[in-house]
């Protein structure tokens, strides 16, 4: 290691996003990493060998990923860094020009502080000409979010020692949350530090919300492992999935009893059910720019989003019956992989 160098190596699982090399010559510069690792995650590899121009400094590699998600995707990278520290970084972000003298200067803090992993500043940029849509407002989100792995920078001999990330996360949702909870479980400080970074809004189709409600499953994961504060724990905000459940039900109640022929209980299900689903879509579409598109989009997937979200975590809770967090482990064996 060179003496301008960071005691760090940097991890980015890829799925080959385009702005892949631009964020690799970014950490071309002063003070750089030890090492800059790439796991190359694509479920398929027909497209070939992931081409990427390599800067000599750090020394850059591109290792194959098992195509089971970015969690297991970082276990990869984490086995092979030598460094002291390892900082995840999404392959869709970029980084400040002094991103690499800011992180220089996040990690001294944390070493005086005692911390075992700190937290870079993520910033997404929404159109100025309009109101964001629900999509980009979710992705907005990431900037008020904790210990994501956007930008997250850790202590390795801590993450091996715990296990490294629980890979039956197979989406990049809630796994980074886990993480930090389990550290934070056995007593590891975790700290926000100054180092910035941008996450643009990617591209979404019309049903990318109705997607994400997969990620429920993720949530009753969490439940299974850490009870009901998981959320305290793993700093993940409340969100609907009661009213949803309140909505399905009114749902299905609604034409249960229209098929018994009671009417007058259907009826009240029904608008029950309505009033649920109006103010679901009315939240999605009052703060966004109300365009004919956007309107179409949240009322249709207002709809579906609730049943969806309820079946998602109930197969979850189902699935994970029994689950219990990732075992510590001494740092020399290495680290276990933890399948349901």
């Amino acid at each position: 290691m060179t003496p301008d160098a960071l005691d760090c190596s940097v991890i980015i699982p890829t799925v080959g996003r385009p702005g892949l090399q631009a964020l690799v010559d970014a950490l071309a510069t002063p003070p750089t990493p030890r090492e800059v690792i790439v796991v190359d995650d694509r479920s398929t590899r027909r497209a070939g060998r992931l081409r990427l121009a390599a800067p000599d400094r750090p020394p850059t590699r591109v290792v194959a990923g098992p195509g089971r998600g970015p969690a297991a995707a970082r276990n990869v990278g984490l086995r092979l860094a030598r460094a002291a520290w390892v900082a995840f970084l999404d392959d869709d972000v970029r980084i400040d020009p002094q991103w690499t003298s800011q992180l220089a200067a996040d990690l001294a803090r944390a070493d005086t502080l005692g911390a075992a992993g700190v937290q870079g500043a993520l910033a997404v940029p929404l159109p100025s000409h309009r109101r964001p849509t629900d999509w980009e407002r979710q992705v907005a989100g990431l900037a008020a979010a904790a210990w994501v792995t956007a930008d997250m920078a850790y202590r390795r001999d801590v993450l091996v020692a715990l296990g490294g990330f629980d890979e039956r996360f197979t989406r990049a949702f809630r796994e980074d949350a886990e993480l930090a909870g389990r550290l934070r479980r056995h007593g590891y400080r975790l700290i926000r530090g100054h180092r910035r970074t941008t996450h643009p809004v990617g591209p979404a189709g019309f049903w990318v919300s109705v997607r994400r409600q997969a990620g429920n499953a993720d949530d009753a994961l969490l439940q299974r492992l850490y009870g009901p504060q998981w959320r305290k724990l793993c700093s993940v905000p409340p969100g609907r999935r009661r009213r949803h459940a309140l909505v399905t039900a009114a749902g299905a109640l609604a034409v249960v009893a229209w098929l018994a022929r009671a009417r007058r209980p259907a009826a009240l299900a029904a608008l029950a059910w309505l009033a649920g689903t109006a103010e679901f879509a009315a939240r999605r579409i009052l703060p966004g720019p109300r365009t004919p598109g956007e309107v179409v989009t949240m009322a249709v997937t207002s709809v579906a989003i609730p049943p969806l979200a309820v079946g998602h975590y109930l197969r979850g809770w189902l699935r994970h019956r029994g689950a219990r967090p990732v075992p510590a482990v001494r740092a020399s064996t290495g680290m276990v992989e933890v399948r349901a």
